[in-house]
């Protein structure tokens, strides 16, 4: 009786393949650390140390989440939601999202081993000398095939895919923002175009009645004709500014539709209760480090996630340019029958297979530079995203503190040629001052009234700007669903 060949010498091994096998170990460590991807910090010194604006007093930073209802008009908080339910820029952005997610569950399948089955029939005959007969060959296999990441490539890849989806779902985040910054700001300009308006057709009833007075005292011979021109120009006047503030709010009003996906009679009908009624935010409080308030920014942490998926995608590349060893397996029953005969059995098959780049041209090389050149790329963004940060949240706070500082001033600017249009009417109406001092009050008043409104719009719009460049509330990981 034999014994069975044995795959394993029985001499113990010599010293002299200990240093092959260190040598072989340290190569591999070697070129691994040269697949390694570069760092994926954001770059230093992007962010101011502290604003130099003046931050507002009161508020809590915890309220930023709930800021919308907090406003005295709650269609404020109604149209928002309305939007983020229906807007097709955030379903757009939602569509990426899921694009993202389903490349990154693409890619981390490429770590585990693939099962095919392969199955196949063939009928054939030579036609060559000497003729053969007919040969019927069949077949079925199942077919393993396993990538051995030895240096990387599959898991760099899988990093960089899911950083892109990190990416993609803060970007999700920002619309959501930006969105609802937008509608809010729509919104506070409607109602403050109707506030001017409202101003606007006052004025415009006034005008009338003092011209259709002035034309019966030209009539009767008791005003000089010229008068009568003035008043009728200046009404004329205020029923064009009329018409043209309409026409404004009429815009918004559209806008709003666009924003909301609402019909329009429908959002009319229920913009008609807050007519002209300017709404007020509550306050929130900034933090007094740049660093905290811009680290809950979704745009600053999609890129900050685009240079981790650029770094990954570089050492993948680097990784592309080792060998690549991979396990494959086979096992399946074929069939062959020939003159009458029939042949089958089972056929198998496993082994290792490496794969060695000698030569490509510079392909590889040139993918590394590629993937160096966007990670630096990538790199310049955050950059110049952080900096655009720091400037919007300055220039918001700027305008927030401008206003508030400029409303006392026009309110009482607004009561001051208030006061004065009243003194010059009633001088008028007495005989005692002439029609070109009223217009001259009248138009000091209405521009006065417009210039509070404003202000105040002003005032709104910048807590509605602060909140958005603060970023919403937003915070690193919140993993709310875009579905």
């Amino acid at each position: 009786m034999t014994e069975p060949l044995s795959l394993r010498s029985s001499r113990p091994p010599t010293p002299r393949g200990l240093p092959a096998r260190s040598i072989a170990a340290a190569l591999c460590l070697l070129l691994g650390a040269c697949a390694a991807p570069p760092a994926t910090t954001p770059p230093a010194g992007a962010l101011a140390m502290a604003w130099s604006a003046p931050l507002p007093h009161g508020g809590q930073r915890a309220a930023l989440r709930d800021w919308w209802s907090g406003f005295d008009d709650p269609q404020v908080a109604a149209l928002i939601d309305a939007a983020q339910r229906a807007n097709p820029t955030l379903a757009q952005a939602a569509a990426r999202v899921a694009e993202s997610r389903a490349l990154a569950q693409a890619a981390g399948s490429s770590r585990w081993p693939t099962l095919d089955a392969n199955a196949s029939a063939v009928r054939s005959r030579s036609v060559l000398p000497p003729a053969g007969a007919i040969q019927t060959t069949s077949g079925a296999t199942l077919d393993a095939l396993w990538e051995i990441d030895l240096f990387g490539a599959v898991r760099q890849g899988v990093a960089a895919a899911e950083a892109r989806a990190d990416a993609s779902r803060a970007q999700w985040h920002d619309a959501r923002v930006s969105l609802a910054a937008e509608v809010a700001a729509t919104y506070v300009g409607l109602r403050s175009c109707e506030a001017v308006l409202a101003v606007y057709e006052e004025d415009a009833a006034s005008l009338q009645q003092t011209a259709d007075l002035v034309g019966q005292k030209v009539r009767a011979g008791f005003d000089a004709p010229a008068n009568g021109a003035l008043a009728r120009a200046s009404a004329a006047e205020a029923v064009n500014r009329v018409a043209a503030q309409q026409t404004e709010c009429e815009l918004s009003v559209r806008q709003l539709v666009q924003l909301t996906a609402t019909s329009e009679p429908a959002l009319r009908e229920q913009l008609l209760p807050q007519r002209a009624r300017l709404p007020q935010p509550s306050s929130f409080e900034v933090a007094a480090v740049p660093a905290a308030v811009l680290s809950q920014r979704p745009d600053l942490a999609a890129a900050e996630r685009n240079i981790v998926a650029a770094a990954a995608e570089v050492g993948a590349a680097q990784a592309d340019r080792f060998p690549r060893l991979s396990l494959s397996g086979s096992i399946g029953r074929a069939s062959i029958r020939s003159g009458g005969q029939t042949f089958d059995g089972t056929t198998w098959s496993f082994g290792p297979g490496l794969l060695m780049p000698l030569f490509d041209g510079g392909r590889r090389r040139a993918n590394v530079d590629a993937a160096q050149a966007r990670y630096d790329g990538a790199m310049a963004a955050y950059r110049e995203r952080a900096l655009a940060a720091v400037r919007e949240v300055e220039e918001a706070l700027l305008r927030l503190d401008a206003a508030g500082r400029r409303e006392a001033d026009a309110e009482r600017a607004a009561q001051g040629y208030g006061e004065f249009l009243a003194a010059a009417q009633t001088q008028w109406q007495v005989g005692v001052g002439s029609l070109l001092d009223l217009e001259q009050a009248r138009r000091a008043a209405l521009a006065a009234d417009a210039g509070l409104i404003q202000v105040r719009r002003e005032r709104v719009s910048a807590w509605v700007q602060l909140y958005k460049t603060v970023g919403g509330a937003w915070q690193a990981d919140d993993d709310t669903t875009t579905r």
